[in-house]
Protein backbone atom coordinates (compact mmCIF):
# COMPACT_ATOMS: atom_id res chain seq x y z
CA UNK A 1 0.00 0.00 0.00
CA UNK A 2 1.19 3.33 -0.93
CA UNK A 3 2.10 5.48 1.95
CA UNK A 4 4.02 8.36 1.24
CA UNK A 5 5.19 9.43 -2.38
CA UNK A 6 9.25 10.42 -1.97
CA UNK A 7 10.10 13.40 -4.47
CA UNK A 8 13.27 14.45 -6.07
CA UNK A 9 13.58 18.94 -6.17
CA UNK A 10 15.91 20.15 -8.88
CA UNK A 11 14.19 19.73 -12.40
CA UNK A 12 11.83 17.68 -10.94
CA UNK A 13 9.98 20.06 -9.33
CA UNK A 14 11.69 22.74 -9.43
CA UNK A 15 12.39 24.76 -12.56
CA UNK A 16 15.71 25.90 -13.70
CA UNK A 17 14.94 28.56 -16.09
CA UNK A 18 16.40 31.16 -13.37
CA UNK A 19 19.73 29.12 -13.24
CA UNK A 20 19.88 29.12 -17.26
CA UNK A 21 19.40 32.52 -17.57
CA UNK A 22 22.95 33.26 -14.99
CA UNK A 23 24.69 30.62 -17.39
CA UNK A 24 23.66 32.33 -20.72
CA UNK A 25 24.55 35.66 -19.41
CA UNK A 26 28.36 34.06 -19.74
CA UNK A 27 27.68 31.16 -22.24
CA UNK A 28 26.71 31.02 -25.61
CA UNK A 29 25.99 27.32 -25.74
CA UNK A 30 22.84 26.02 -24.69
CA UNK A 31 24.25 23.00 -23.14
CA UNK A 32 26.15 24.78 -20.70
CA UNK A 33 23.90 24.53 -17.34
CA UNK A 34 23.28 20.50 -18.45
CA UNK A 35 27.30 20.56 -18.62
CA UNK A 36 27.65 21.82 -15.20
CA UNK A 37 25.17 19.81 -13.55
CA UNK A 38 26.58 17.11 -14.71
CA UNK A 39 30.05 17.38 -13.57
CA UNK A 40 28.34 18.29 -10.51
CA UNK A 41 26.49 15.24 -10.01
CA UNK A 42 29.79 13.43 -11.68
CA UNK A 43 32.08 14.29 -8.89
CA UNK A 44 29.24 13.89 -5.85
CA UNK A 45 28.88 10.44 -7.40
CA UNK A 46 33.05 9.72 -7.32
CA UNK A 47 32.85 11.14 -3.58
CA UNK A 48 30.47 8.71 -2.89
CA UNK A 49 32.34 5.45 -4.31
CA UNK A 50 35.55 6.59 -2.64
CA UNK A 51 33.61 7.39 0.42
CA UNK A 52 34.18 10.46 1.00
CA UNK A 53 31.88 13.17 1.11
CA UNK A 54 31.58 17.65 0.96
CA UNK A 55 28.73 19.16 1.14
CA UNK A 56 26.44 19.51 -2.15
CA UNK A 57 27.26 23.17 -1.74
CA UNK A 58 30.57 22.63 -2.13
CA UNK A 59 30.87 20.48 -5.22
CA UNK A 60 28.75 23.49 -7.20
CA UNK A 61 30.63 25.77 -6.18
CA UNK A 62 34.25 24.01 -7.98
CA UNK A 63 32.25 22.76 -10.84
CA UNK A 64 31.94 26.01 -11.56
CA UNK A 65 35.12 27.25 -10.83
CA UNK A 66 35.85 24.22 -13.25
CA UNK A 67 33.25 25.25 -16.33
CA UNK A 68 34.47 28.86 -16.29
CA UNK A 69 38.33 27.67 -16.24
CA UNK A 70 37.73 25.26 -18.98
CA UNK A 71 36.18 28.16 -21.21
CA UNK A 72 39.06 30.64 -19.77
CA UNK A 73 36.49 33.18 -18.27
CA UNK A 74 37.00 34.70 -15.51
CA UNK A 75 35.34 34.21 -12.32
CA UNK A 76 34.36 37.06 -9.65
CA UNK A 77 33.14 35.84 -6.07
CA UNK A 78 30.25 38.05 -6.75
CA UNK A 79 29.37 35.93 -10.38
CA UNK A 80 29.50 33.04 -8.25
CA UNK A 81 27.10 34.01 -5.65
CA UNK A 82 24.67 35.54 -8.46
CA UNK A 83 25.23 32.28 -10.46
CA UNK A 84 24.46 29.95 -7.45
CA UNK A 85 22.08 32.10 -5.41
CA UNK A 86 19.62 31.27 -8.37
CA UNK A 87 19.37 27.62 -6.99
CA UNK A 88 17.64 28.81 -3.60
CA UNK A 89 14.95 31.15 -5.74
CA UNK A 90 13.93 28.29 -8.66
CA UNK A 91 10.06 28.01 -9.20
CA UNK A 92 7.79 25.30 -8.91
CA UNK A 93 6.73 23.93 -12.12
CA UNK A 94 2.74 25.27 -12.78
CA UNK A 95 1.76 21.21 -12.28
CA UNK A 96 3.55 20.32 -9.34
CA UNK A 97 1.03 22.17 -7.10
CA UNK A 98 -2.61 20.64 -8.47
CA UNK A 99 0.01 17.21 -7.72
CA UNK A 100 0.48 17.38 -4.42
CA UNK A 101 -2.62 18.37 -3.58
CA UNK A 102 -4.05 14.97 -5.13
CA UNK A 103 -1.65 13.18 -2.69
CA UNK A 104 -2.87 15.39 0.05
CA UNK A 105 -7.03 14.45 -0.33
CA UNK A 106 -5.94 10.58 -0.19
CA UNK A 107 -3.40 11.37 2.42
CA UNK A 108 -0.64 10.22 0.92
CA UNK A 109 2.67 11.51 2.75
CA UNK A 110 4.65 14.20 0.63
CA UNK A 111 8.89 14.08 1.46
CA UNK A 112 11.18 15.57 -0.69
CA UNK A 113 14.60 13.37 -0.79
CA UNK A 114 17.57 15.44 -2.23
CA UNK A 115 21.00 15.82 -2.09
CA UNK A 116 21.27 19.53 -1.50
CA UNK A 117 21.39 20.42 2.47
CA UNK A 118 19.12 20.34 4.65
CA UNK A 119 18.97 24.70 5.14
CA UNK A 120 19.11 24.42 1.23
CA UNK A 121 15.90 22.33 0.60
CA UNK A 122 13.91 24.26 3.16
CA UNK A 123 14.84 27.76 2.02
CA UNK A 124 14.35 26.37 -2.04
CA UNK A 125 10.45 25.02 -0.56
CA UNK A 126 9.60 28.15 0.89
CA UNK A 127 10.72 29.83 -1.92
CA UNK A 128 8.82 28.15 -4.33
CA UNK A 129 5.84 28.65 -2.25
CA UNK A 130 5.15 24.93 -1.81
CA UNK A 131 6.76 23.70 1.57
CA UNK A 132 2.94 23.61 2.97
CA UNK A 133 2.63 21.04 0.69
CA UNK A 134 5.55 18.76 2.15
CA UNK A 135 5.31 16.80 5.25
CA UNK A 136 8.87 16.43 5.69
CA UNK A 137 11.78 16.13 4.06
CA UNK A 138 15.51 14.73 4.02
CA UNK A 139 18.89 15.81 2.87
CA UNK A 140 21.64 13.40 2.04
CA UNK A 141 23.75 14.94 4.86
CA UNK A 142 22.40 12.92 7.06
CA UNK A 143 23.80 9.88 5.04
CA UNK A 144 26.66 11.08 3.76
CA UNK A 145 26.31 9.48 0.56
CA UNK A 146 24.97 11.18 -2.53
CA UNK A 147 21.67 10.13 -4.90
CA UNK A 148 21.43 7.31 -6.33
CA UNK A 149 23.22 5.21 -3.80
CA UNK A 150 20.81 3.49 -1.48
CA UNK A 151 21.58 5.34 1.63
CA UNK A 152 19.65 7.90 1.50
CA UNK A 153 16.29 6.32 0.08
CA UNK A 154 16.14 3.85 3.00
CA UNK A 155 17.65 5.84 5.47
CA UNK A 156 14.61 8.57 4.44
CA UNK A 157 12.21 5.15 4.38
CA UNK A 158 13.10 4.76 8.11
CA UNK A 159 12.72 8.15 9.22
CA UNK A 160 9.65 7.68 8.03
CA UNK A 161 8.63 4.66 10.08
CA UNK A 162 8.08 2.77 6.36
CA UNK A 163 8.70 -0.05 4.46
CA UNK A 164 10.31 0.74 1.24
CA UNK A 165 7.86 -0.88 -0.13
CA UNK A 166 5.21 1.51 0.64
CA UNK A 167 6.74 4.26 -1.21
CA UNK A 168 6.52 5.85 -4.90
CA UNK A 169 9.84 7.68 -5.58
CA UNK A 170 8.85 10.73 -8.25
CA UNK A 171 12.37 12.10 -10.20
CA UNK A 172 13.10 13.53 -14.30
CA UNK A 173 16.31 11.81 -13.51
CA UNK A 174 16.72 8.14 -14.36
CA UNK A 175 20.17 7.36 -12.44
CA UNK A 176 18.25 8.64 -9.36
CA UNK A 177 15.38 6.47 -9.93
CA UNK A 178 17.61 3.29 -10.56
CA UNK A 179 18.53 4.06 -7.26
CA UNK A 180 15.43 4.44 -5.58
CA UNK A 181 14.14 0.87 -7.10
CA UNK A 182 17.72 -0.46 -5.94
CA UNK A 183 16.58 0.32 -2.37
CA UNK A 184 13.75 -1.37 -2.64
CA UNK A 185 11.10 1.48 -3.60
CA UNK A 186 8.78 1.91 -6.71
CA UNK A 187 9.43 4.21 -9.00
CA UNK A 188 7.48 6.95 -11.19
CA UNK A 189 9.17 9.26 -14.07
CA UNK A 190 8.16 12.54 -15.02
CA UNK A 191 9.14 13.52 -18.36
CA UNK A 192 10.78 17.40 -17.93
CA UNK A 193 12.77 17.11 -20.86
CA UNK A 194 13.70 15.33 -24.63
CA UNK A 195 15.98 12.86 -23.20
CA UNK A 196 16.11 8.65 -23.63
CA UNK A 197 15.47 6.85 -20.50
CA UNK A 198 18.27 4.83 -19.75
CA UNK A 199 17.80 1.45 -21.47
CA UNK A 200 20.12 -0.35 -18.74
CA UNK A 201 18.97 1.22 -15.97
CA UNK A 202 15.98 -0.12 -14.04
CA UNK A 203 12.62 1.19 -15.51
CA UNK A 204 10.15 2.99 -13.66
CA UNK A 205 7.02 1.52 -12.77
CA UNK A 206 5.04 4.60 -13.45
CA UNK A 207 5.71 7.41 -16.54
CA UNK A 208 4.45 10.42 -17.72
CA UNK A 209 5.25 14.26 -18.79
CA UNK A 210 2.17 15.80 -16.37
CA UNK A 211 3.03 15.44 -13.04
CA UNK A 212 -0.83 15.07 -11.47
CA UNK A 213 -1.15 12.31 -14.45
CA UNK A 214 1.55 10.49 -13.19
CA UNK A 215 0.16 10.71 -9.62
CA UNK A 216 -3.20 9.87 -10.58
CA UNK A 217 -1.81 6.99 -12.52
CA UNK A 218 -0.16 5.60 -8.79
CA UNK A 219 -3.65 5.79 -7.00
CA UNK A 220 -5.14 4.17 -9.56
CA UNK A 221 -2.62 1.43 -9.37
CA UNK A 222 -3.10 1.21 -5.48
CA UNK A 223 -7.20 1.58 -6.13
CA UNK A 224 -6.91 -1.25 -8.70
CA UNK A 225 -5.09 -3.66 -5.71
CA UNK A 226 -7.60 -3.30 -3.53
Amino acid sequence: MIKAVFFDMNETLLNLSLLKIQFDKHFNDKYVLKYWFTKLLYSSSIMGIMDEYRNFGELADVALENLFFENNKPLTTETKKEILGEFRRLPAYEDVRPALNILKEKNIRVVAVSNSSLTMIKEQLMNAGIIDEFDSYYSVDNVKKYKPFIDIYQSSAKQEGLKTEDIVMVATHDWDLFGAKKAGLRTAYIKRKEEIYHPYYLQADFKSSSLPDLIQQIIDTENNRI
